[in-house]
């Protein structure tokens, strides 16, 4: 059998909110090892035997990964409690639990190993998830190391996925010696595969997998506009965990004094979807990372800005309006009249609050442009009303009545804001009990004009 690595870097379910940033202070890291010793680590390979290349190259990282302040490991290992024949599936254990200054205890207990047993990688993982501290606020990274595949028909690719999706181990990486096409496939569903065809090749992948698991790397967002060029900014960006769906960063986006995107620092452990808080959003579904260059992906986000104004006057200035993508009934946003708002280019329909409503239909918005939609100067008309009743209100347009608001009687003195056109009152006395008592009036309503109207 061949030896192989298999790193699996996990993030607990650790959500940020609005405004916090996982950077401004850094979570404690947390590395368990999973180390096979079934029977076949007694095997040689190169200058040694299997446990012995293994336990060597892990002894000089745990040094390294001990001078780290934020750093913590632990010890899993499997196939070394039961000898095989007969086939325990169930021999994975924690060995060395998560604690500050334990790379000597690591190291101590690796030399008292003896491979002996099978290879239950599914089971090893499954229980895994269960070693790391439940304080929410750590990187728990898993390195497994074996020089086989799985012997106990479990699947570790379905175990991985659904932990993933958990939010518990990120994309794994997968790193063998001597590996053919076929056997590297297997675990390409496990994440990105790594052949190491040496014992010097061995120890440069387990420093590539450590390093991938310690650094932060650069991303550059660039927001484009409908020429492509990255001139969008302040819009606030989310980072969700692709995998588990969990939020992992919030930022508002920037360009820095040289006029460029502003660096951000973010985990590149994660495959991320982004989401730029426009209107409507925008999503980047899929934004995977090179750890140690600096990324740069952009999201198409083309805006310009919609105002609505009245055409003299403020007596609309309290209104807010609904704003829905074109042909939809989805409400996107309200927004006040009188102020501007940044949309994503394309048509849409309003619906404003006058009496009678203002419903507006393919408003167009482009790349960088103002536009205005302005509404008539309403009137004021002001019902006296000496005996409550039931009143409704009603504009006329083409010999058709439309009741466009049913009015409180409870007051004698009823003021109305409404558009310039013409209206008719139907009202009757609460107190009457006959139909023949309804009292009908007709006005006309003029821009800037104000008036009063006796019912009764």
């Amino acid at each position: 059998m061949r030896i192989f690595f298999i790193a699996i870097a996990s993030l607990l379910a650790t959500l940020q909110t609005a405004g916090q940033q996982p950077e401004t202070v850094a979570p404690i890291t947390r590395i368990l090892f999973i180390l096979d010793c079934s029977q076949s680590m007694a095997g040689r390979w190169e200058n040694d035997i299997k446990i012995n290349i293994a336990r060597k190259f892990l002894s000089h990282t745990v040094d390294s990964l001990g001078k780290f302040p934020d750093v913590e490991m632990a010890l899993r290992v499997y196939g070394h409690q039961s000898v095989v024949p007969p086939q325990d599936c169930n021999d994975t254990r924690l060995e060395v639990p998560f604690g500050p200054d334990n790379g000597y205890n690591i190291k101590r207990r690796m030399g008292r190993l003896y491979p002996k047993g099978t290879t239950p990688i599914a089971n090893s993982l499954a229980k895994a998830a269960g070693d790391f501290p439940a304080d929410g606020d750590s990187r728990n990274i898993i390195i497994l190391i074996t020089d086989g595949m799985e012997a106990c028909d479990g699947d570790p690719c379905a175990v991985s996925a659904d932990l993933q999706r958990a939010g518990i181990l990120l994309k794994p990486f997968v790193i063998g010696i001597g590996l053919d096409p076929e056997f590297q496939k297997t675990f390409e569903c496990l994440g990105t595969v790594y052949n190491a065809s040496t014992e010097e090749r061995f120890k440069e992948v387990l420093d590539i997998v450590v390093t991938h698991a310690l650094t932060e790397t650069t991303l550059q967002v660039n927001l484009l506009d409908s020429w492509g060029i990255q001139s969008e900014t302040n819009v606030p960006l989310t980072f969700y965990n692709n995998r588990s769906g969990k939020i992992r960063y919030n930022f508002i986006h920037t360009l820095n004094n040289r006029g460029l995107p502003d660096t951000m620092r973010i985990d590149p452990l994660v495959e991320y979807r982004i989401l730029a808080h426009t209107i409507p959003p925008v999503t980047s579904d899929t934004v995977i990372l090179a750890t140690g260059k600096h990324n740069v992906t952009a999201i198409d986000i083309p805006r310009g800005s919609l105002q609505v104004v009245q055409d003299r006057g403020f007596q609309y200035r309290s209104l807010e309006y609904i704003i829905r993508k074109g042909g939809t009934m989805e409400t996107l946003w309200r927004q006040p009249l009188f102020e501007e708002v940044d949309l994503i280019t394309g048509r849409y329909d309003l619906e404003i609050p006058t009496i009678p409503p203002t419903l507006l239909y393919n408003i167009q918005i482009n790349q960088s442009e103002v536009t205005t939609v302005t509404l008539p100067q309403p009137g004021v008309i002001t019902l006296l009303v000496n005996n409550p009743g039931i009143c409704h209100l009603c504009i006329e347009k083409e010999n058709t009545l439309i009741t466009v608001k049913e009015i409180d009687t409870g007051e004698k003195s009823v003021p109305l804001i409404l558009l310039p056109g013409k209206y008719v009152i139907i009202y009757r006395p609460l107190h009457s009990r006959q139909s023949f008592f309804t009292i009908v009036k007709r006005f006309s309503v003029e821009s800037g004009r104000s008036s009063s109207l006796k019912i009764i």
